[in-house]
């Protein structure tokens, strides 16, 4: 590989740390959300049980985002372990890609506090579903260009992950939808997600091939 290939290699690299920094913030951070209940000190034995309990909410919208944020990080290292070059604009969508990411803490509270109410039912599942929907840009913008892609990409490979990202986000549109007839099924809707997105790895997605040989 020569000098400049060296260079590009080295690049592209800082951006995938950075991105994966990122995602290892916005994950942490999901938890400094859950506040430890404040009880006084002869109430503590019998209070803080109930308490707790009563924070279940807050425990399952941090569940919920870090399993999802975790499966979004999966994708973009599925992404980016074939991409061999970048421009601006590669770098600007994975910068709305990072800035929606780091936004989703505020909706994770939000549902934990308001899990009850259709608007932050619905901020969640919008949210959720722009960062998807820019991976799926990221893929089309990068086998639509001329940013180098390794050779061993399957292009069924790169159909099914627009795809299923494209699935991922439509699914958590149709959550809002479904929100103005009963929050308790859109939530559910969230909880299909993990199924359906199995279904699609497991019976539809093309088998990869090891592009790291290449790097």
């Amino acid at each position: 590989m020569n000098n400049q290939g060296s260079e590009d290699t080295r690049e592209l690299d800082r951006i995938i740390f950075f991105s994966d920094a990122v995602f290892a913030i916005v994950m942490t951070l999901l938890i400094l959300d859950i506040q430890v209940p404040s009880i006084p000190a002869d109430l503590v034995s019998t209070e803080l049980p109930r308490q707790v309990l009563d924070l279940w909410p807050a425990f399952f919208s941090y569940v919920l985002s870090f399993l999802v944020i975790g499966t979004y990080w999966m994708a973009h290292h599925g992404t980016f372990r074939y991409i061999e070059s970048y421009d601006r604009v590669l770098m600007g969508l994975n910068l709305l890609l990072l800035l929606s990411i780091s936004f989703v803490p505020f909706p994770t509270a939000l549902l934990g506090e308001y899990g009850d109410q259709r608007f932050a039912v619905a901020l969640y599942a919008v949210s959720l579903a722009i960062p998807r929907l820019l991976l799926a840009l990221i893929w089309l913008y990068a086998i639509k260009t001329r940013i180098s892609i390794s050779d061993r990409l399957d292009p069924r490979l790169s159909r099914y992950h627009i795809g299923r990202s494209l699935t991922i986000a439509a699914l958590f549109l149709l959550s809002v939808i479904i929100s103005f007839f009963s929050i308790s099924a859109a939530i559910f809707t969230w909880l299909l997600l993990f199924a359906v997105d199995a279904v699609l790895c497991r019976f539809v997605a093309p088998p990869e091939r090891n592009p790291d040989s290449e790097r």
